[in-house]
């Protein structure tokens, strides 16, 4: 019951974190799609959305052009050259294994190769086990070295006769995410018919500025980290998004729907998708034979190029009410922002010279044209919803499909849905990932579905097993299970459920403080006396209906509540009292400020490493300003200019007038230490000693 209810904390704020960047990108969008281009809310964030840029694949070699960059003499590193030789990928793993760092000109030279390699592959790999014994899959991998490593270390490195398929989500969360994807690129430029890599939902910029990838690439790489990222940007839209082995057995990285079709998938240009969050914007080509798009990269296009914008982006539309996009999942989100096309062209009957200057009769009625056409078409529409389930649907035990209201995106999808989805395409087994499993695998849907994470230790250390799977010719699944940590081999059982479980405990008081407003308020309806008890009943009734994570809170009390109750009712003040770890130097920040800071820390973190446009982890004042008022009309709350001015001024210490967005986070984190999984890295770098003394010490 305790690895039960520890496992579902964990799982649940994972869960409400990829909602929440879900739902932020949501409203993101939808200013880029009803503010005017110069509006300020607009200026903070569209260089995020500059996803279908228009450059020639010669223009973007050059951009990422790497032969200026000189390797010093004092250079330790692995030196790479091409074509990679076998030597050359076992020395650039040991490298790794040693904390050594690839330097930057190796790093571009070996994406850039990549990139070439992937443009030549097709949606969908096909694969056979007859030129082979068996085929080695691995589930995610999020940014943990160590569980590679072991891979390698047990099952062998990739060969000739030893073909991997890799199946999405190799960065973010872990701390070595550059690592584990220059690895792979390195050996599917080695064995490119033995390799296979599969796009995951965690191979995408606007999931990777919260979870860590772009902040582990520009901490490791401050001179060439934009580049890096740019360039994995274009590579991480072009990996294939799934395999079939054997014409039988089909590993994808998220699952299906009951509208998913293969044949649709084969054929969708998937560079299209930068991210897989909103659907591609509609390319044109104008009378130059020039490709146009509503949204371009000036580091790229000289500003003296003509640029044409979309008929909606003319004039600002009301933002209309929270509900209309809050709440909303990724399915219906995009069905509610209709561009008013009648308006559209009325606006620019009228004021043509407003934004076409300079061009021919029949050039403005072409630009006309193209202005007037919607966003996307419902074929781009359709095929951006596949690509959607596939990166990020789970299976379900009832029959049926439904929106994947837990994630926010992708679907739910049953064990009917397997079965109808297994006939129509010919096949026997579907091989995922994206959820982590305790054993490092689970089957279901009458073991149809297989589903495979490789990152052992995912939560915590104890947390839960990794796994790699087997096939060979005959296709049934050999699976082999591991734990990456020493840590976790020198405990025993029960040391490890008590590790796991404080670990977990830990981060859910964190998000009840989190919600401190919330709870009080709701305690105090139930408290209709006013005397500040509460009976456990209502208390676990109370935090249900506010944090909606499906716990047992009547179990959970004495874990949570050690304040002395009376007559069995709960002090909620007093526990509240004993939550509240205030961070230095707040005292005249406004309390109902600080907490929302606390509970939205990863939401903000994500606008502010958007709005830091040159990633160099500094920001102006000024768009500290317009940060607030941005996550102010997101949250819909009154921010007072007040009261952020008093944030600037108790950060800005040194009055240099810009912000450090790590040292914000950190200054104002109002427990002493993050779980893993808002900041994307291990909550416990400790040793065995370290873990016993916990186990001794109950107060720790």
């Amino acid at each position: 019951m305790r690895r039960r209810y520890t496992w579902n904390i964990f799982q649940s704020i994972e869960y409400s974190g990829e909602q929440a960047q879900i739902k932020l990108y949501n409203f993101l969008g939808y200013l880029m799609d009803n503010f005017t281009p110069s509006s300020n809310e607009r200026n903070l964030i569209s260089h995020i959305f500059r996803e279908n840029e228009v450059c020639r694949d010669a223009e973007w070699e050059r951009y990422f052009c790497f032969e200026n960059i000189e390797v010093p003499e004092i250079y330790s590193g692995p030196h790479l050259t091409f074509p990679l030789t076998m030597e050359q990928a076992v020395g650039l793993v040991e490298a790794f294994r040693n904390k050594k760092q690839l330097h930057s000109r190796y790093v571009l030279q070996l994406l850039l190769e990549t990139w070439k390699l992937l443009r030549m592959l097709p949606n969908i790999n096909r694969i056979s086990t007859c030129h082979s014994k068996e085929i080695t899959i691995c589930g995610d991998l999020h940014g943990q070295l160590e569980d590679l490593l072991l891979v390698f270390y047990k099952n062998g490195m990739p060969s000739l006769d030893k073909p991997y398929v890799f199946n999405g989500d190799f960065v973010d969360r872990g701390k070595d995410s550059i690592e584990i994807i220059l690895i792979l690129f390195a050996f599917l430029l080695l064995y490119p018919r033995d390799v296979y890599l599969n796009r995951g939902n965690h191979e995408d910029h606007i999931v990777n500025l919260r979870y860590g990838f772009t902040k582990e690439v520009l901490t490791k790489y401050k001179l060439h980290g934009k580049r890096i990222l740019k360039l994995l940007q274009k590579i991480f839209s072009w990996l294939p998004l799934a395999t079939v082995i054997d014409q039988k057995v089909l590993v994808l990285h998220g699952g299906i729907s009951d509208s998913t079709d293969l044949s649709v998938i084969a054929r969708v240009d998937r560079h299209k998708y930068v991210s897989a969050l909103r659907p591609p914007k509609r390319r044109h080509m104008s009378s130059t034979r020039t490709s146009i798009d509503s949204d371009m990269d000036e580091e790229v296009w000289s500003a003296n190029r003509f640029l044409l914008r979309r008929g909606s982006l003319v004039y600002p539309k009301p933002l209309g009410a929270r509900s209309s996009f809050h709440n909303c999942s990724l399915q219906d989100f995009s069905d509610r922002i209709k561009v008013n096309m009648e308006d559209g062209q009325d606006v620019h009957r009228r004021r043509p010279s407003t934004f076409i200057c300079g061009i021919n009769s029949s050039e403005q009625q072409e630009a006309v044209s193209v202005l007037s056409e919607s966003v996307s078409s419902d074929t781009a529409n359709e095929e951006w919803k596949q690509i959607l389930d596939l990166l990020w649907s789970d299976p379900m035990t009832p029959e049926g499909c439904i929106p994947n209201e837990v994630r926010g995106g992708g679907c739910y999808w049953g064990p009917d849905v397997t079965e109808d989805f297994l006939n129509r395409h010919n096949l026997q087994l579907i091989i995922r990932s994206h959820e982590c499993k305790q054993e490092g695998y689970e089957f279901c849907h009458n073991r149809k579905v297989l589903t495979l994470f490789s990152a052992s230790n995912y939560y915590d250390v104890g947390s839960n097993r990794g796994a790699y799977v087997k096939l060979g010719p005959d296709l049934l699944p050999y699976m082999i299970q591991y734990q990456a940590s020493s840590m976790t081999r020198e405990l025993s059982v029960g040391q490890s459920v008590g590790r796991t479980e404080r670990s977990a405990l830990k981060v859910l008081r964190e998000q009840l403080f989190a919600h401190k407003s919330d709870l009080i308020c709701t305690f105090k309806k139930y408290d209709s006396g006013g005397t500040g008890f509460v009976s456990l009943t209502d208390w676990a009734s109370a935090v249900e209906s506010v944090m909606h994570l499906n716990l047992p809170w009547r179990m959970l009390r004495c874990q949570l509540v050690t304040c002395k109750t009376s007559n069995g009712m709960i002090d909620y003040h007093d526990w509240f009292n004993e939550l509240a770890i205030k961070g230095p130097n707040t005292d005249h920040i406004d309390q109902s400020l600080l907490e929302t800071l606390y509970r939205h820390r990863s939401t903000l973190e994500t606008i502010f490493r958007i709005v830091d446009t040159d990633n160099s982890g500094f920001i102006t004042i000024e768009d500290f300003r317009q940060t607030w008022k941005l996550l102010s009309v997101y949250l819909k709350m009154a921010i007072t200019d007040e009261a952020i001015s008093d944030l600037a001024v108790t950060i800005d210490s040194n009055h240099d007038g810009s912000i450090d967005i790590d040292e914000f986070m950190e200054a104002f984190r109002l427990t002493d230490k993050k779980s893993r999984l808002e900041r994307g890295r291990s909550m416990f770098m400790g040793t065995a000693t370290d873990l016993t003394k916990l186990d001794e010490d109950p107060t720790v």
